[in-house]
Parts: structure tokens; sequence; C-alpha cells
């Protein structure tokens, strides 16, 4: 049996997962957008994709399968072609005794079933997975993006192509390596040419992967090509040059769309082209999922509910700061409240947000910008960074004026975030009376879940390495120390790391900390009375990830060591 609105509503509302006035929303948009309801309760954030997939498999009465979580046999795989595997919304992922394990998105399905056991030729055991969850794992029957090159320049050699034909061969060359960068969850794909050659690399989790080398040729097609998507000028050579691309992951009203930033720059050997992919529909900026401890959710939860005031974050390029403003902008964002951004660039589209992007050509800087900002009438203003004093000054004046003003600061830890306000002449009761909270962050890459195993690390091992203190306060006397580690698998590349996680410290403004502003005193005295009045540093939070096996010491010193 299929899964209606009926058992919809029976397995979500009934047991108060979700409540009906919600329910019912999601269920009128799905009909107006011609969409499924599960789709629009998870994009609503309503529920989880694979909590709702372990419910309806419950009602269904059969196993539910996160095929993320499983290791995909190439073989079995194979059994059913892609084209058959799309259609009927089935995947073979593995073999059980004598019963082939099939997922299907309509395990009761019998048709299906006598289908796929008549072309395999042995017994199924049919599993129910999500939608969502079986186009991710249909990219496993893709070629390598090396074949899918390989195959593309071997056609492009053919002297009898035609003009459009070798158009349409460079736009798929283009398409190819924004598909793989999105596939493997890169943040950025370089294509860098050298003498002979032209390299393309990925980052991922903040590691830079080489997955590619092509004929030096090849640079001048694929430069054009994104040049032109991204509304660039194809007959500048010689100046740095930025742009925007929008890109469809996967079919046209069930895709994602990935906000490709653009960046080309000229060097010695041609133009360098850095493509970074932001994935606006799948980013749903969540501050439960970016890493903060529960006492952190807490502090940041009751701060934000202020109507005025200063929230900072903190920390160097990279580090997820302007992700940790929009999952708070998310929270705030209400129909009763209006909000403004100035930001270079702007990162991502949210609907219900005004928007200002600082483009220098026409002088809208961040000071120009956000003056034209308070004159919009906003209750909140978000900064992507301030800058100077000027930037700071406005800030500041904003926040004293009953706005609610968001922004990044580039300083290594919480407690330099007061006196490098103090450095750019803004007055010491003017901090204290507008700065509500700094929070200081970074990014470590996760334990790949699939193969994460436990660890005992010798304690004399970490001498040198952390404080003292903490080094007798996690062993408790002990030899050993219980951590984990991943051994590496098909599923993280065999890095041993899937995804990246934030560790934070949240200072809040209170008395004590207001005293010490008064008296211009050092990040150093800051920090120290913050830690006494409760605040847990980055390098703690991040051994309090360790040991609950989220990631490992060694990431965390690399971070905090920075």
């Amino acid at each position: 049996m299929e899964i209606n609105k009926k058992n919809l509503k029976e397995i979500l509302v009934t047991p108060k997962y979700i409540n009906e006035k919600s329910f019912d929303l999601a269920v009128k948009e799905a009909e107006r957008e011609n969409r499924k309801i599960e789709d629009v309760l998870i994009d609503k954030e309503l529920i989880k994709d694979e909590q709702l997939g372990q419910l309806i498999a419950s009602f269904l009465n059969f196993k539910f399968i996160n095929l993320r979580k499983e290791k995909i046999d190439k073989e079995m795989l194979n059994l059913i072609p892609e084209i058959v595997a799309n259609s009927k919304e089935i995947i073979v992922f593995g073999k059980k005794d004598d019963f082939v394990l099939v997922g299907m998105v309509n395990p009761g399905d019998l048709e299906t079933k006598h289908l796929i056991e008549k072309r395999v030729g042995q017994k199924i055991l049919p599993c129910y997975i999500t939608k969502r969850d079986l186009l991710e794992s249909l990219n496993k029957y893709k070629l390598g993006i090396k074949e899918e090159f390989n195959n593309i320049l071997k056609k492009l050699k053919n002297s009898f192509l035609s003009k459009e034909e070798r158009d349409d061969l460079t736009v798929k060359m283009v398409d190819t390596l924004l598909q793989y960068g999105c596939e493997n969850k890169a943040s950025d794909i370089h294509v860098e040419p050298h003498y002979k050659n032209v390299v393309i690399r990925f980052r991922i989790d903040g590691i830079m992967h080489e997955v590619l080398s092509i004929d030096k040729n090849l640079h001048e097609l694929i430069l054009m090509r994104i040049k032109i998507l991204a509304k660039m000028r194809t007959d500048e050579h010689m100046s740095a040059q930025d742009g925007k691309i929008r890109f469809l992951i996967g079919e046209k009203n069930t895709g994602n769309v990935v906000d490709v930033r653009v960046s080309i720059v000229p060097i010695t050997e041609g133009e360098n082209i850095v493509m970074r992919l932001l994935f606006s529909k799948n980013r749903q900026f969540n501050l439960n999922d970016l890493g903060f401890s529960e006492e952190n959710l807490k502090i940041i939860n009751k701060i934000i509910k202020h109507p005025h005031g200063i929230i900072l974050v903190t920390g160097p390029t990279g580090s997820g700061k302007t992700t940790t403003l929009y999952a708070v902008m998310k929270i705030l964002n209400k129909p009763e409240v209006h909000i403004s951004t100035i930001e270079d660039p702007v990162e991502y589209d949210v609907f219900g947000i005004s928007q200002i992007q600082v483009n220098n050509k026409t002088n809208l800087t961040f000071t120009k910008g956000l003056r034209a900002i308070v004159r919009q009438d906003p209750d909140i203003i978000m900064i992507g960074e301030i800058r100077d004093e000027e930037t700071a000054e406005v800030a500041i004046n904003s926040a004293m004026t009953g706005h609610l003003v968001l922004s990044t600061l580039h300083t290594n830890d919480a407690a330099t975030t007061l006196p490098r306000l103090l450095d750019m002449n803004i007055e010491p009761f003017l901090i204290s009376s507008t700065v509500n909270i700094a929070i200081a962050q970074r990014l470590v890459r996760k334990l790949c879940e699939k193969c994460r195993e436990s660890l005992y690390v010798k304690t004399s091992s970490l001498k040198g390495s952390l404080p003292e203190k903490m080094i007798k306060k996690i062993s408790k006397g002990k030899n050993e120390i219980h951590t984990y580690h991943s051994k590496g698998c098909e599923n993280c590349n065999n890095t041993g790391y899937s995804g990246r996680i934030g560790i934070f410290e949240v200072l809040t403004m209170d008395d004590d900390i207001k005293k010490l502003i008064f008296k211009r005193a050092s990040s150093d005295q800051i920090e120290e009375k913050a830690k006494e009045n409760g605040m847990k540093t980055m390098l703690e939070d991040g051994i309090d990830k360790v040991f609950k096996g989220i990631t490992t010491i060694e990431e965390i010193l690399k971070v905090t060591n920075e």
C-alpha cells in the first residue's frame, strides 16, 4: 500500500510529532504546488527525513533503511539498470543470507517485487527507503569524473564536429564539474591552469583534494563557458572578476538549486577559477545542527530575544561565522519584523529579508550601505563584517537607537572581540552598553559514523598538547583515555572524516565583564573572568566533542592552535 494523507495524519498528528495546524498548512501547500506532502513537511523542518522514514516504515510494517549509512555493493547495484531503478523507485544495495536487499519507496508494490526477483533470479527482502535517500543513492550509478571527462575529450577530438556539437560538449564539461562537486559535498571547486595542464581540485570538509588533471587546451573552453554563465566579460583577461551562477541539481520540481559564487583571477599561466558552492535549498541554518552545546544554546536563544544590542560572531575566514548569523536570522525572521542586511557577498538569498550586496564600483560600501539601511526602518540589521572604525561606529549607534545588530569580526577568540572594538576607538561605555554576546568559533571535521571505532590514548601522549589541568580532569588519574577514531571507508573516501561541525565559546556581557571593559582590561583578563563565570573555551568545547565520538583530539588541536 502507498501512504496517503489520512495515513500521514494518523502517523504524525495523533502521536503529536506535528501539530494539526502545521500539518494542514503543509497539505494545502503540497496541493497548491503539486508536491508530495512528505517533501513539504521536511522542507519546512516540521520533521527530519530519517524520522519520517522510520515512522512510515513502522506503519507499513517494513524495515527502514537509511541508505546514507549503508555501504552499497556496486556489483549488486548494477543488477538493476539505473533507468529501471529510477522509474520504479528502487535500489539494490546488498545481500543477506539467500536474499537480495532492495530499498523501495513503495515496498508493498507486489508487481515491482516480482519484476526484481525475475531479473536478479533470487528472492528479495524489501525495505522502506525515503524518496530523497533514493535520489541521492542513484548517483552511485554515475561514471567517475575522470571517465566522464575522457569521454568528452574523445568526442572533442573528432574534427567533423559541428560548432553546436562542440558547444554542447563544453556545456557538459562545466555541468559535470558542478554536478560532481555537489555530489561530493565540496564547498569549493578550483580550476587551476599550469604550464602544460589544468588541475581541478575540490575542497571537501576544509581539505583540498586533487580530482582531475586535464589538457591545457580545455582551459579556454571551460573558462569561456563559466564567464558566460556568471555574466562576466569574456574579453577581459587581465583583471579579477566576480560573478554568480544558479545551478540545478536533479529534476526541475524536486531538485536543489545551488548558488555558485565565481571568482576569476589572472595568474602567470592563465586565469584561475574558484567556484564556491552554496546549497541554498538544503542549507537549513538550524542553530541546533551547528554544534552548540545545550548550555550555549540556552544562552543564545535567551540573548536573541533582546530587542536591541549587538550579537558578534568571531573567527578566521572559513570558520562558519556567516552560517551562524543566518541561523540566528532564521529564528528572528517573522512577518512582523523587518530585517535588512549589508553583505559582501550575499551568500544565501533568504525570503522575507532585504539583502544588499556591497558594490565598490558604485561606491556602495559597508558603511554607506549601513547608513542607507538605517533609513529603511529596520528592526534587525545584519552587517557581513565590521572591518573598520567607521562601520563599528554606525553599528554601535544603530544598537543604541533600538536596533538589534548582528555582525562578524576577525579575532581569534571571544575575549579578544571586546579589546578589538576598543582598538577601533569605540568608547568603553558604548561597548558595555551595546554588545550583548560574543561567539567565537572554528570548524572541525566529524568522524565518519560508518567506520568509527573506539580508541584508547595514552595519557602521557597528551602532555605538551593540552594544558596539564585539562589532562588531569579528563584522565581522572588513569593511564589511558577512551576516545574514538575512524579507520576510513568508501563512505568517507578513506579519510576517516565526513562533514564538519563547529566548536564554540560564548561570552556574555555580564556585570563583571562590563567592569573590565571600563578598565580597558586585556583579552587574557577578560577570558579569565569569563571562565570563572562559567564560559567554556573552544578547546574545552572541542574536547567534549572528542569524548562524544564526534571528532578527534588532532582536529581540535589543529584549529585551536592556529
